[in-house]
Parts: structure tokens; sequence; C-alpha cells
């Protein structure tokens, strides 16, 4: 990161710290949970955005590297956090404490997959994906299954996978938006909308991958501090808040009642929930199915997002794939390690039937405010929650916007095009993605984690299965790849059609048995392995993969001479 950066993130860091001297008194105002503006979290939200456009402008793409791979000049530990900042979206940062504020211990599903997910990435993918020297996921899947078909629709793919995963992070800005500024739902998402917007098309890969290490310190910091606050506040072991809020799921459990009340004035108390706390408890509506089903699901799918495929390629060599990937689980696990402690606490501070009915997306926030946390870290929370939104959205944006620039104009419509011309491409089709991103994340279809789910779960037999065999196995060929590709496309929009129809009140045949067992959230558990079946099964009896593939696999990839 350059010095003006670094100067930028000083004035906003003094700025904080000055209105934190200057109002303490703005503590006493601070028990609307929504409908109003909020002062405070307002100049904070806005000071980090304009850090946001400073460091994007300051680190705009020069060039296609610099917009599709950074330059590969990112260190292993600044690649660590902006895989991180990019992975922790809102529905890391909002949407896991939400489905486990619902749901209890079946919210555990999303960070037992997730984390396995990225295990996966390290063990199998990181390097190998770095070694075989290309752009975009894409890329390698036109060049490792030489077709012209394949690099279309898996670009097609890629859109849509990013499209989907955009959708919840949109919905997730539009509620702190909300929260924050006193304004509508739909006003919020297009707003912030438009503002993630404006830096992505400055900035490109390079600029995103600056704001995504500071996004980071940002969001991190927010999520900790109340952490240390809520547990220190009411007696819980606070030095380190990931264990001391165990005793505040036995005291979910158990229904106790304590002695604090929350910034509402109203007593921690609840009635005995012991399904909070217990495996796939038929109270929760959940079952033993569903868990597993959904942890497979988002473990490949994590492994095949084009977006966390694409990080890898921002760095110089590919041993520095494999150690980013380590920083990027270290610094991913201190939130999945805290997320919990907002559904556990925001359980218990809004039991009182007088709160009403919270947001469950906004979870994360209301705790803070109901536990009476200074308005001002409130705030700094919130501006947490719309960074990890940002980063996440930025570079799914990147991600989308090469896949047609790099994969479909460059490599199919023009290959002629200058590295000018290739950027503007790039750039009209983020516009054109954000535009509809915001028109379907206006409709609110599900939760954040639920929506993000959705893509993880077209990834997980789409993109998935086409790198695993792809990396693994040199006699996986074209043939084998469009079968693989057919299939996993095949329960994508069986799936999705089901959804909808049912969303806007159609009935259809066999509707409660597709929502169970090829549910959008999950039905990548057996999309997944019978796509990579119908990859096997075709390409054993289809031609061989041609010779140059197989020796840059053997000499290139996996490194044997």
């Amino acid at each position: 990161m350059n010095r003006i950066a670094y100067k930028a993130l000083s004035i906003v860091i003094l700025l904080s710290a000055m209105l934190l001297i200057a109002v303490p008194a703005f503590a006493a105002s601070g028990t609307t949970l929504e409908g109003s503006f909020k002062t405070m979290p307002a100049i904070i939200l806005i000071s980090c955005i304009v850090l946001f456009l400073v460091v994007g402008f300051m680190n705009k793409a020069e060039g296609t590297a610099d917009f599709y791979a950074a330059g590969r000049s990112i260190s292993r530990v600044g690649s660590g956090m902006a895989i991180a900042s990019n992975w922790m979206s809102a529905a890391s940062f909002l949407g896991m404490a939400a489905i486990m504020y619902g749901s209890g211990y079946h919210g555990l599903s999303y960070v037992v997959g997730w984390t396995g997910g990225y295990c996966l990435l390290l063990l199998l993918m990181a390097s190998q994906i770095r070694r075989f020297g290309k752009y975009t996921a894409t890329d390698f899947i036109g060049d490792r299954y030489y077709s012209s078909g394949m690099r279309f629709w898996t670009a097609i793919i890629a859109i849509f996978i990013s499209f989907c995963y955009s959708v919840g992070q949109f919905g997730g800005i539009g509620l702190m938006f909300k929260w924050i500024f006193g304004m509508n739902y739909s006003a919020s998402v297009i707003v912030g909308g438009l503002v993630v917007l404006s830096y992505t098309l400055i900035s490109g890969m390079l600029g995103v991958t600056k704001n995504q290490i500071v996004q980071y310190i940002i969001l991190i910091t927010a999520f900790l501090i109340p952490a240390f606050i809520l547990t220190f506040k009411f007696d819980y072991f606070w030095l380190i808040p990931e264990l001391g809020y165990g005793r505040v799921v036995s005291d979910i459990v158990a229904g106790n009642s304590t002695p604090f009340i929350n910034s509402l004035g109203h007593a921690m108390q609840t009635v005995p929930q012991p399904e909070f706390a217990m495996p796939w408890d038929t109270a929760t509506g959940k079952d033993f199915f569903q868990w597993m089903a959904t942890c497979f699901a988002l473990m490949i799918g994590t492994a095949g997002l084009p977006h966390v495929i694409q990080k890898f390629y921002v760095v110089p060599k590919p041993a520095d794939a494999r150690w980013s990937v380590t920083w990027g689980l270290f610094f991913i696990c201190l939130l999945y390690w805290t997320a919990p402690l907002y559904s556990a606490f925001g359980r218990i501070l809004s039991s009182n039937p007088e709160v009403g009915n919270l947001a469950k997306d906004a979870i994360v926030v209301y705790t803070a405010q109901l536990g009476t946390v200074n308005p001002l870290i409130v705030g700094f929370l919130a501006a947490g929650a719309v960074s990890a939104a940002f980063s996440t959205v930025s570079g799914l944006l990147v991600a989308g916007s090469s896949a047609f620039s790099n994969d479909i104009y460059f490599k199919l419509i023009n290959p002629k095009a200058t590295g000018a011309q290739q950027i503007n491409m790039a750039r009209i089709a983020t516009v054109v993605m954000a535009l509809g991103i915001i028109l379907v994340a206006l409709l609110k279809l599900a939760l954040v984690a639920q929506l993000v789910a959705l893509a993880f779960s077209i990834a997980g037999c789409t993109i998935f299965p086409l790198f695993l065999l792809g990396i693994w196995w040199s006699r996986s060929n074209r043939s084998g790849g469009i079968a693989s590709l057919s299939v996993g496309g095949f329960f994508t929009v069986f799936s999705i059609f089901y959804f909808i129809c049912g969303k806007f009140g159609v009935a259809l045949p066999g509707s409660a048995f597709v929502g169970y067992w090829l549910n959008p959230w999950y039905f990548a558990w057996i999309a997944s392995p019978l796509a990579i079946l119908a990859n096997i099964v075709v390409s054993l009896n289809t031609e061989d993969t041609p010779e140059h593939i197989r020796k840059h696999l053997a000499s290139e990839v996996h490194g044997v001479r």
C-alpha cells in the first residue's frame, strides 16, 4: 500500500478518535434500533467510503494485467488479507450470525462448510492453479479443455455465480445503509450499489485488492471490539470472548435469567431453548441430512468460486498462492470464531417481546445496540459490515466483468482487441452487472447467507468438478468436461426454476420433494458427484487429452520433469 493510502487511513482513524472524545453524550441516544438517521455512524461510514475511493484511485489499473490480476504484485500476507476480506462478505459478517440466531446449531453448517472449502483449496488447488498460469477461472477451463464452447459457457456461469453472490451482498449493504441513514431499503440498496460500483470501475483488480487489505483491517477490528465489550459488560469471560460466550449459550438452553438489562431496559431472560445448541433438533425444522448437505455444498462451492480462484493469480509465484491461502485461513478464522457470539448474545438480548421482530441479517448490529455498546462503536461495526460487503462485491464484479471481457470478448469475439478496449468492455460489463444486481436485490428473495449459498451450489456442481479433474487427472478431456458441465447446469436450472416458481406461488409437481432434496442452498450435494462421474465415464470412452496439455500438466502444474 502506498503512502497516500496510509495517510488516508490515518485521517479516518484520527477523525473517529476525535469524534469518540468530543461526543460522549451521544451514547445516551443510541437506543433507537432503526428508522432514524444516526449522525456519528453516518460520518464513520462516509469516511470509510472516501478512504476506499482514495485507495482505488491511487491504485487504478493501468493495463489488463493490473485489471485482471493486480499485476501479480501482491505479497503473501497482503494476499491473505485480501482473500479473507474478499471472502468475509456480508454473508460472513452478517449472515452467519443471522442463520445461527434463527436456527441455532444448524447455522454452524455455514461456518464448517465455508472453512472446510478453504482447506480443500489449500490442499488440492491453490499452487496448481497459479502454476497453470492464466488470469481467470474461465481461462483455465477454456485452455485445459481446449474448447471455445466451454470457455463461453463457463464464462456465462462465472458471471451468473458472481451475480447471485452479489445479490446477497447488496442486500446486506441495503440493510446497513437503512440502519445508518434511516432511508428505506430500496434507496439504501441503490445508493450503496452505486458507491461500490464507482471505485470498482476506477481500480480494477489492483485497486480492489489494495482496498481489500484496508477493508479487512476495518471489518475485523469492528467485529472484535464489540465482542470484548459485550462479554466484559455482562460478566462473561472477556479475555477470549469466543470462549466466554459459551455460558451465554448455556443460559439460553436452560432459560436462565440474569441480573443484566439491555439498552431498552429489558431484563435478559429467555424460556428454555435446548434446540439452540442441540444438533438437528426437530424443533429447528432441520435435520442431519440438511446439515451435512449444506456443509458439503458450501465446501466444494468454495473451491469452485471464480472470484476466489482468481485471487491465486495476483501473487508473484505459485508458492505464494499456497501461503496466501494459509494466511487467509488465519484471518478468516478470527471472524468465524467470533460470529456465534453475536447470535447467542442477540438471542438473549432480544428475548423480551417488546423488542419485536428484528431483521435477522442485521442482528450483529442490533446485538451491539441492545448491549448498550457506545453508538460510535456500533457505527464502526456497521461500517465494518459495509466494508465486508463492498470488498466481496468489488471482487465479484471484477471476476464477472473479466469473464466477459477476457474470456468472451477478447478470446472469442475480438482476438485483436487492445488492452484499452478490453478494459473498456470490462467496465461496461461491470456497470450492466451492477445495475442488474441492484434490481434483483430489491426483491429481497431470501436471507443474505441463503442467497450466497445458491452461488456456492452452482459453483460446486459446475466449476469445481472441472478444476478438480482438470488439475489431477490428465485423462479428463473436452467431451468429459462438456458432460460434466451439462449435468451441473441441468441441476442448477432445475433447482432454481422450482425455487422461483415457489416464491411466486406457482405449484409444480413434486415441489416438496425438490424443496427438500434439491434445495437451491445445497443441491450440489448430489449434482457435483454426478457431474464428476459423468466427466470420468465420458472421458474414458472418448478421445485422449492432447499431448501438449498432458505435458503442461506434468511439467508446469505438478513439477514432473
